[in-house]
Parts: C-alpha cells; sequence; structure tokens
C-alpha cells in the first residue's frame, strides 16, 4: 500500500484508482435524511462546506442493505464523486475515519486519491481500557481518549473505575464512596520495587459525578463506542472498605491504599455486602446502557475468607470445596442479579475458578489459557493477555524511558500477537469475540504520559482487530504509521516515537553474531566498536557482525542528511561460556524468554532497571538448571550468576546454588555452591570461585525460593526467578 493510502487500521480491500477528488467550497455534501440524527455531518467538520453557487463535485453519504456487516462501508472516490454507503451508520462512521486519513491539506483545498476500498472488521470486540483508580483524569481527557479509540475504529471503552487506590464513581445512595473512598491520604514515589517505600504526604483523588458519567457515555455513543464500567469484587475493594468497614471480613478500621499490588483485604460475601453491591449496581445499571458490566473477578486474596468464622460456616452450609469455590459462588450471585436487569457480566480470567458463572464472559488476561478454557466451555471471550496488550509495560529498552511497571513490550510484538488460539476448533474460535489493549496507570499520573504509553501500540491494536489474519504485514504498517504519527502529533498526541530507534539482536549458541535493525525501513544504520557516537562518517551495517572480544557497539539510523530517533548501545563482557551451547533442564515462560535460552551465555548483561529485557529469563514455579557446553576441556576459576530482585512483582532472590563440572557431561563432582543468595538492590551478582576446576561441561543448578509468605506481595503464591548472564571465567 502506497504512503498515499496511509489509513490506520488497513483497509481489507483497497484499489487505488487514478486522479483525486478536490473539496472546496464548491463541493456538494449530500446526506440523507435519516443520517441527519446521527450526527454524520459533524464528522466531516474538517472539509468546507459546500457552496451555493452550484457544485463542482459532490460527496454523497447515505445506507445500504445489501452490505452484509453491520460494520462494513464502502467507499469510491473519483476525481467528481465521493460516495460513502454502509449498513448503518456505524459503518459510515468507519467510513468517514478513513476519509479523514486520506485527506491531504494544501492551499486551503482537501484533496483525496482516487480508489475504491470495501471494508469491515474482523472481530466485534476492540476495545481499549483506562485504570482511573490508581491515577484519576478529567473528562476533557477521557473524551480524548474516546476520540482517539473511535479514529482507530475501536468499539469499547472499558472505564476501570474502582480500585484499592480509589473509587471513581458517584453512588447516590453510598455517598462515603465519593467523600472518602475517593480519596487517599498519599501516594507511593518510585516504584513498588523501591525499599524502602516513600510517600508524597499529599492527599490525591477525585471522582465523577452522574452527570458527568452521563457525558461520558452519550459522547461515546455519538462515535459508536460502548462504555463497559468496571466495579472491581471481590478483591481490589479496600477503597469501598474504607468507606463502608461493615463490608470486610474484619472490623477494620481500613483506609484507601497508598501504595500498589495486591491487598489481603477483601469484601466478605455476606447480605450487607451482597445488599451494597446490588445498589451499587442498579445506579451503575442506569448510567450505563452497555450489553455488559465487568465486575473484575481478579486478584482476590483468600486469607480473610479462610480466617473469617462467617466465611467457613458459609462454605459449608453452600457445600463449597473451598475459598476458590466461594468466590464462583460470589460472583454466581451477582451475576445472577446483573442478568436480572438484562445485562451480562464481564470478568478476569480469574473467574473461571472454582467454577464458571453460567452467562459469563471470560477476559483472558494471565495469558492465552485462561480464553481457550473458557471457548472450550461454550463462554465467549475477550483475549488481553499481559505479553501482547498490556501497555503499561516499557516499550522500549533506553535507559531514560519514563518509569513503568515492568516487563518490555515492543510495537512490533504488539502487532504480531494473534487473538484466536490455534488450540481452538473452528466452532470454538467462534467464542473468541475480540481484542483488548489494557493500560494501568500506576506509574502513569497524566494524560500525556496515558498517550506516551498508548500510541502507537494501540495502533497495532486496532489493525489486529480488524484486519483478518493473512492479510497483516508490519512492514506496511510501519511505513503507513510514519504518515499517521504526524497525523496524531498534530491532533495533539504525545506519541512514542521509537520507529527509528536503533535496536539490535543477537544470535548465540554458536558463537555470538549482532543483527542491527529499526522498525521503520529506509535507514541506513552506522555503528561504531568504542563506545562512541555514530557519525555520518562511521561505518555502514549491512549483514551481522561476528562478536569474539569484549566489545562496545553503539549503532544509530541516518537518512542522507541526519541522525534518526536514539542510538542503542550494547557492551559484551567476554568469558568463557559466551556464545557456547546451553540446555535447560526446564523452559523459561514464554513471555520472559524474548531472547531466547542462549541469551544468559551471550556476552550481555541484562538491564538494571527491569526484569523485562531480552537477556533475562524468568521461570515461575520452576528450578533452574543448565548446561553449559564448553566445548573443549578448560580450567574454571569463576562462575558469576545475576539474579533479579523485585518482591513487589513476586520475585524472588533463589534459596540456593550448585556448580557442579564433568569431563564427559554424565559425571558430574560439585564445585561450588551457595546456600544464602542475598544482596541489595533490584539485581544481586553471585560470585562463586571454582579454584581452577577442569572439565568440558558445566551444569549450574539454581533452587527458587518457593512460596511466597502470606502478607506479602503474592502471598500464597510461587514466586518468580528471574536469571541473567552466566558469565565462566
Amino acid at each position: 500500500m502506497k504512503n498515499t493510502y496511509a489509513i490506520v487500521p488497513a483497509p481489507v480491500e483497497l484499489l487505488p484508482k487514478e486522479g483525486q477528488f478536490e473539496w472546496s467550497s464548491n463541493t456538494a455534501l449530500i446526506i440523507e435524511d435519516n443520517l441527519i440524527e446521527n450526527n454524520q455531518n459533524e464528522y466531516l467538520a474538517f472539509a468546507q462546506t459546500a457552496s451555493l453557487n452550484g457544485p463542482q463535485n459532490e460527496v454523497h453519504l447515505h445506507l445500504d442493505d445489501n452490505i452484509d456487516a453491520s460494520e462494513a462501508y464502502q467507499l469510491s472516490i473519483t476525481a467528481k464523486k465521493i460516495d460513502l454507503k454502509a449498513k448503518t451508520s456505524a459503518g459510515l462512521f468507519y467510513g468517514i475515519q478513513s476519509l479523514r486519513q486520506l485527506a491531504t491539506k494544501k492551499e486551503g483545498h482537501l484533496y483525496f486519491p482516487a480508489l475504491e476500498i470495501k471494508d469491515a472488521p474482523r472481530y466485534s470486540y476492540r476495545g481499549l481500557h483506562l485504570d482511573v483508580g490508581r491515577h484519576f483524569f478529567p473528562v476533557d481527557f477521557i473524551k480524548k481518549y474516546i476520540d482517539l479509540l473511535a479514529y482507530h475504529k475501536m468499539n469499547r471503552f472499558h472505564w476501570h473505575l474502582t480500585e484499592d487506590q480509589g473509587w471513581r464513581i458517584e453512588i447516590k445512595k453510598y455517598p462515603k464512596l465519593a467523600q472518602i473512598a475517593a480519596f487517599r491520604k498519599e501516594t507511593l514515589v518510585g516504584h513498588y520495587s523501591d525499599q524502602p517505600h516513600q510517600f508524597d504526604g499529599q492527599r490525591y483523588g477525585g471522582f465523577y459525578t452522574q452527570e458527568e458519567v452521563k457525558e461520558v457515555v452519550q459522547y461515546a455513543t455519538e462515535r459508536f463506542v460502548e462504555v463497559i464500567p468496571e466495579i472491581e469484587m471481590p478483591g481490589h475493594s479496600l477503597a469501598a472498605l474504607a468507606a463502608y468497614p461493615e463490608l470486610g471480613c474484619t472490623p477494620g478500621p481500613f483506609e484507601v491504599g497508598t501504595k500498589w499490588g495486591v491487598v489481603d483485604e477483601v469484601y466478605c460475601p455476606n447480605e450487607v455486602t451482597f445488599q451494597f453491591l446490588e445498589d451499587v449496581l442498579t445506579e451503575v445499571m442506569e448510567l450505563f446502557p452497555s450489553k455488559y458490566i465487568h465486575i473484575g473477578g481478579d486478584e482476590c486474596p483468600k486469607n480473610r475468607w479462610k480466617e473469617s468464622a462467617f466465611c467457613q460456616a458459609l462454605i459449608k452450609k453452600e457445600g463449597l470445596k473451598d475459598e476458590h469455590e466461594l468466590q464462583s459462588y460470589f460472583i454466581k450471585r451477582i451475576e445472577k442479579f446483573v442478568n436480572s436487569k438484562g445485562r451480562d457480566i464481564i470478568g478476569w480470567d480469574e473467574i473461571l475458578e472454582g467454577g464458571l458463572a453460567p452467562n459469563a464472559t471470560v477476559m483472558s488476561w494471565r495469558g492465552i489459557e485462561g480464553g481457550i478454557a473458557a471457548a472450550k466451555q461454550g463462554h465467549n471471550v475477550i483475549m488481553t493477555p499481559t505479553s501482547h496488550c498490556y501497555f503499561d509495560y516499557y516499550q522500549s529498552q533506553a535507559e531514560d524511558e519514563p518509569l513503568a511497571i515492568g516487563g518490555f513490550l515492543p510495537l512490533r510484538k504488539v502487532y504480531s500477537y494473534e487473538p484466536t488460539p490455534e488450540e481452538l476448533t473452528s466452532e470454538q474460535q467462534k467464542y473468541i469475540l475480540g481484542v483488548q489493549g489494557n493500560v494501568w496507570t500506576e506509574y502513569i499520573k497524566t494524560g500525556d504520559k496515558v498517550e506516551y504509553m498508548t500510541y502507537p501500540r494501540a495502533c497495532a491494536l486496532a489493525e489486529i482487530a480488524w484486519l483478518p489474519k493473512e492479510q497483516k504485514n508490519y512492514d506496511d504498517f510501519v511505513q503507513r504509521m510514519r504518515i499517521h504519527t504526524d497525523r496524531l502529533q498534530d491532533m495533539g498526541v504525545n506519541v512514542a516515537e521509537h520507529m527509528f530507534d536503533a535496536k539490535a539482536e543477537i544470535d548465540a549458541g554458536n558463537g555470538v553474531n549482532i543483527s542491527f535493525f529499526t522498525e521503520a525501513d529506509g535507514t541506513n544504520l552506522r555503528y561504531t566498536t568504542d563506545g562512541a557516537e555514530p557519525t555520518l562518517e562511521s561505518p555502514l551495517y549491512s549483514n551481522p557482525l561476528e562478536v569474539g572480544a569484549s566489545t562496545t557497539y553503539k549503532v544509530a539510523a541516518f537518512n542522507e542528511d541526519e541522525k534518526l530517533g536514539r542510538s542503542y548501545e550494547v557492551q559484551f563482557d567476554w568469558h568463557k561460556a559466551a556464545g557456547k551451547k546451553i540446555k535447560l533442564t526446564t523452559p523459561p515462560a514464554e513471555k520472559y524468554s524474548a531472547g531466547g535460552i542462549h541469551s544468559i551465555v551471550n556476552g550481555v548483561l541484562g538491564s538494571n532497571v527491569r526484569y523485562g529485557d531480552a537477556e533475562w529469563l524468568g521461570f515461575e514455579g520452576k528450578d533452574f538448571e543448565a548446561i553449559i557446553d564448553l566445548e573443549q576441556l578448560d580450567e574454571v576459576n569463576k562462575v558469576n550468576l545475576r539474579f533479579y530482585q523485585g518482591n513487589g512483582q513476586w520475585i524472588y532472590l533463589p534459596k540456593g546454588v550448585q556448580v557442579s563440572i564433568s569431563s564427559d557431561g554424565t559425571n558430574y563432582k560439585t564445585i561450588a555452591e551457595s546456600n544464602a543468595v542475598e544482596g541489595e538492590g533490584k539485581v544481586v551478582t553471585l560470585s562463586l570461585d571454582t579454584n581452577g576446576a577442569t572439565g568440558r561441561y558445566l551444569k549450574v543448578k539454581v533452587d527458587r525460593y518457593g512460596i511466597i509468605p502470606e502478607g506479602r506481595q503474592g502471598g500464597g503464591h510461587e514466586a518468580w526467578l528471574f536469571v541473567d548472564e552466566i558469565q565462566v571465567y
């Protein structure tokens, strides 16, 4: 697709034609009478109004029942006429978004390239989420967020309205939710993993009045966006408990959360709580006409229920197996009430635990497994896995990236996502309604940063949701985004520009080779090997470079005249295991193994700031055991191991490490061990003296921490283990 047709998401069918349409004061705008009430004319306000002196050409909008899909549209542009037709007003609206993106302005006139488009979305659910519980955003920004969502033909806004750290919606029957639950006394400064915790000492909060909610819902409706409210339960309810402590399993008192993560306090499943939630949901459903009401269901610790005599008696009375089935009981009661009002619930994939509510739709976030399980049970699913859809993750490995929760999700990886799992049969695949991007705001305080974290990644998600799988083309998407980025910036959007940032890919296991690239084609990459900043006179990169010694590469993208984007620097610290083959007894988690298993013997140290880059391997509930083939008998004097420590992210240092050596790969002798891996900071290096032991095969075994103690973040769950470079000297 030529840059002339830089539409995002790309149309399903686009046929270029010769010529162009000029929209001037002599252009007639013809809109069928039955469309006036749908405000379609409003979205053509970017064009000049028609002249009364007689038209030279015309723009015609009309409905056509012969078009099959409800959100489909057809667009024809010639020099004399723009003809836009659709089955519904929603389809016309999407066609107008394509028109807006096709327009180029010159000397006060608008020009549109001649073409034919037939277009329709792949998925019915195309969503974007915003958490306003951790940080609050004004109505004007919410409207802008919806505008951008609609501009990219997305049709669901998931409004996350309640959290431990703030309740953001006025409920008339319970005024303390606005008076108390909407405000916290202070907020955590820096990252949760930073110890000791520091706070700003500033009262923070806010809430949306019911009139403001109605205003937002109406605004979204005019843009064919359905607003789905989320009222969290049974967990993430600390703010509500601070206002109404009788809803908890302990007498309190409670206070609105001031730091992030999961807390033990949850709703107690008694009649007082259910009456409260039914009252709240009644007011919510009066404000939101959406088919779905999101009731959360995620990250609900069971400690308070285990300790509660009432809860244990309820489990026995209802014939429930355990606290997981008690959560299912809770969700099913809420679903029955919501269904009685003619609505359906959505919940995060934890609602599968203990048995799924009869009519629930599952939002699969902890991976794709929850979505697969729900679809196999005949339940509707929205895919939103952390691996590809969490826009609060880092999007660049640059050290000056603004603070984020963790992880690493570049634009290319978002675009690579396929929402419909291959594990499902064709019949089961029908339950995959679509896909959603999530923006959690623990570390996002302003609308400006929301935009930076969301765009352009939301553009990639929009194309995933719209375009047929076989038509996705990342290189073409990037070329269109070069123009579309300028468009968004003209609209006042703070777009993250990483397409021209230089990047590297390291291939190890058979020696070490490094390749350089950018997200955008058509650039020249130049590099240095001494750490100096590249210039137009630096060597031009063409093919992968073989690495065999300690070297610092720095690379940058250039056009003919100047540098583009940010440089990338990578330092190789050579050692005896660098580039050698390695085998692991158990594989790492897929989402934390971007660089492959040989990334821990490629000579490059992982980031000291975050654990989600390509150098770190993450293991959940598994010990680490690796065998490195040094390829010859060699003397080993020291082995260094690096581990990530981030208890706030459930990442713990291991309990112990053993290093063994073998000459034949069968008989191993322990040459070093440690039963106490300790240290301050996010990255801890363990250095083990091996006293000149000789062998070819080196076995490194790392014993995981185990179960996180109750009372800490992730209490009761297996801790994660993150391993970086194994350096052998």
